[in-house]
């Protein structure tokens, strides 16, 4: 039978049920109501938040901090070494925020003095096989769906879509809202907003549909939508395009937004 283990906060507290096979280092701590399942394995310095649920035959390796109500699904490994020649045995981590779903045989690894954690927001949605590698900052909920590969430092800003088998370069920036279409190669920044697709990767218009579901006002998605006309659509260079754009749009905040990301781009946008 599993063992239970009940917190001694407050009269009722939800119990805590770690089934008999798994083990969990004396150093890891564990929250309210958190499950652990079959054959897991909880390592140092892992942090489980309230209601967590750890599947069959999944690792937390070392130094992985999971908020309240995340799903860590079967078989994935969470917290392993940075796959990084310059790492030295740091102690760096993994951190995971509340109510994240991670399905089966996803694998986070660890951070490296560059930042010293490879963190996901909350709300996200990590299907099966995904991989972050190294100091990924991924937002708040994020898609990021089966196959999907992310190299190191890759940042992927809020509410942004990547759908499956695609490859990110590593220091690329997704941009808030954006859309990747499935088998995606991602060597450049990808703007907020917008749709992309192809290998190497296409622009193909503002991420509508998108923008829509996520209740923004049609009046600021009119607006996204002539500042997408000015940038890649003229005849215009991007410079060009960026200054014609602040004198001649409305600079509402989402239009800030996309010019700042355009113009602040290291790895340039190349669409």
């Amino acid at each position: 039978m599993p063992t239970t283990v009940r917190s001694p906060r407050g009269e009722a507290p939800p119990a805590t049920t770690i089934h008999p096979t798994a083990i969990v280092d004396p150093a890891a701590e564990l929250g309210q109501g958190v499950t652990i399942g079959p054959w897991a394995l909880i390592g140092p310095g892992c942090v489980v938040g309230d209601g967590s649920t750890i599947a069959a035959r999944a690792t937390l390796e070392r130094n992985v901090t999971l908020g309240r109500g995340v799903q860590v699904g079967i078989g994935s490994i969470l917290g392993g070494d940075p796959q990084d020649l310059k790492y030295k045995g740091e102690e760096t981590r993994v951190a995971v925020g509340d109510a994240t779903i991670i399905r089966e045989y996803v694998t986070i690894n660890r951070g490296t003095t560059h930042s010293w954690v490879t963190s996901v927001g909350r709300n996200g949605f990590l299907m099966t096989y995904a991989h972050l590698a190294h100091d990924c900052q991924v937002g708040d909920g994020v898609v990021i769906a089966n196959g999907t590969q992310l190299a190191g430092h890759v940042q992927v800003a809020d509410k942004a879509t990547i759908s499956g088998l695609c490859a990110l370069h590593q220091f690329v920036r997704v941009g808030a809202y954006s859309f990747i279409g499935g088998c995606s190669r991602v060597s450049q920044d990808v703007p907020p907003y917008c749709k992309t697709v192809g290998n190497p990767v296409k622009l193909f218009g503002l991420n509508s549909v998108g923008l829509q579901r996520a209740g923004m006002d049609e009046s600021a998605i009119r607006e996204l939508k002539r500042a997408f006309r000015f940038i890649f659509k003229s005849d215009l260079t991007v410079t060009q395009a960026l200054e014609r754009a602040s004198e001649e749009l409305s600079l509402i905040p989402e239009v800030q937004h996309l010019l700042r990301f355009i113009g602040e781009s290291p790895r340039g946008i190349g669409f």
